[in-house]
């Protein structure tokens, strides 16, 4: 099965580009996998971090005064 792609214009900073560039050669892949592979990865991590939120949603909270006053208390500042 052959996977569409889209082509979108993407502007990064010189530095950035570069590098990418260099690491492309380095590993034999190209620019656009490279750039798949680091939005897939930063995607999945906002959906892990997301799943975390809605897994403690019910837990509860403490004000941050209250939260100083719990870490002095066992010694922690």
């Amino acid at each position: 099965m052959t996977t569409l792609t889209k082509r979108a214009t993407v502007y990064l900073e010189p530095e950035l580009h570069r590098a990418l560039r260099l690491k492309s050669v380095e590993t034999a892949r190209s620019v656009s996998d490279l750039l798949n592979d680091a939005i897939r990865d930063e995607l999945a991590e906002d959906a892990e971090d997301l799943a975390a939120f809605d897994a403690r949603k019910n837990e509860p909270t403490i004000g941050f005064e209250d939260f100083l006053k719990e870490l002095k208390r066992h010694g922690k500042l």
